[in-house]
């Protein structure tokens, strides 16, 4: 195969299509259309004069030319994001994006308060906010900080607690909706597998109780108990300051999820991660009463 004249973007396209097993797949993780990946695959195969994928009816398969070459393909990637990681920690500057990663949750009833006062110390720095549910590779450059519940275990990253979240039992404040109910036998707004830890422990306490409703995010059951759907468990930091909701009960244990502020160990010393890091951890220790539940309808400044 003759490789020369070829550039980093038939690399990525062709490295996409490997990993996702198809030409829509591959599409959609990179933002183009799907015409535009299989002119580009064909194009790349055609300049190699090598065919790097079998085209099957349930997707495309690597050829054996096709498997040398992304295992040559994963090694230049990796070469780039470490190069990439060690350039960008050697900028000094209290200034340019911060890429942060949270789930829904963390993105809607922690992080912009917080965001809204570090912007006014820091105008120079900007923030991106990614909301996912999956976990963006940090060492990929998907992101540079994530705020994440539960500390994975990633030997590159480097992170602190920086709080804890309390759950309780909330339902619409609404008198038109009527009493919450007794929570064992009452309507309830329930969470999919990737809540595994509260939806056990729910199932555990209170398990004849009746799940009308379902979803797989907590902001969606917020605005269900709001709608009277159901009791609902959810945070205290994201439902104790709504007016519309009130407490129906408190979870039989004392249940809470730890909160871990991360980055990678590249960028730890670039200035403004590193400002970025200090300032969310001293706002999110200041706001524990609020997440640790102890303050229902109160606010504590962030920073304060």
């Amino acid at each position: 195969m003759n490789a020369q004249g070829q550039d980093w973007d038939d690399l990525r396209i062709f490295l996409a299509v490997a990993r996702a097993g198809s030409l829509s797949a591959a599409a959609r993780v990179l933002g183009v259309t799907h015409s535009t990946v299989f002119r580009r695959i064909g194009g790349f195969e055609a300049r190699l004069g090598a065919r790097l994928f079998d085209r099957l009816s349930g997707g495309y398969a690597l050829t054996t030319a096709g498997e040398e070459m992304r295992d040559s393909v994963l090694r230049i990637e990796e070469e780039i994001s470490a190069l990439a990681l060690k350039v960008t920690g050697q900028d000094q500057r209290p200034s340019g994006t911060i890429r942060i990663t949270a789930t829904d949750l963390l993105a809607v009833g922690v992080l912009p308060r917080h965001i809204a006062a570090f912007r006014a110390e820091w105008p120079g720095i900007e923030i991106e906010v990614v909301v996912a549910d999956t976990m963006l590779d940090l060492t990929r450059r998907e992101a540079d900080v994530a705020l994440r519940i539960g500390n994975p275990v990633q030997e590159t990253l480097v992170g602190r607690r920086v709080g804890r979240l309390a759950f309780a039992v909330y339902a619409t404040s609404d008198p038109g909706a009527g009493e919450p109910g007794d929570p064992a036998h009452g309507d309830w707004i329930g969470y999919g597998s990737n809540h595994g830890p509260l939806s056990r422990s729910l199932a555990r306490w209170w398990p004849q109780m009746r799940q009308v409703y379902r979803t797989n995010s907590i902001t969606a059951a917020h605005a269900a108990a709001r709608a009277g759907i159901g009791l609902a468990a959810l945070p205290c930091v994201l439902a104790d300051c709504d007016p519309e909701l009130v407490r129906a009960t408190s979870l039989p244990e004392d249940f809470m999820l730890d909160l871990w502020l991360l980055t990678h160990e590249d960028l730890r010393n670039t200035a403004r991660v590193r400002i970025f890091l200090d300032f969310m951890a001293a706002a999110l220790a200041a706001n524990a009463d609020l997440l640790e539940g102890r303050c229902p309808c109160k606010t504590k400044p962030a920073g304060a």
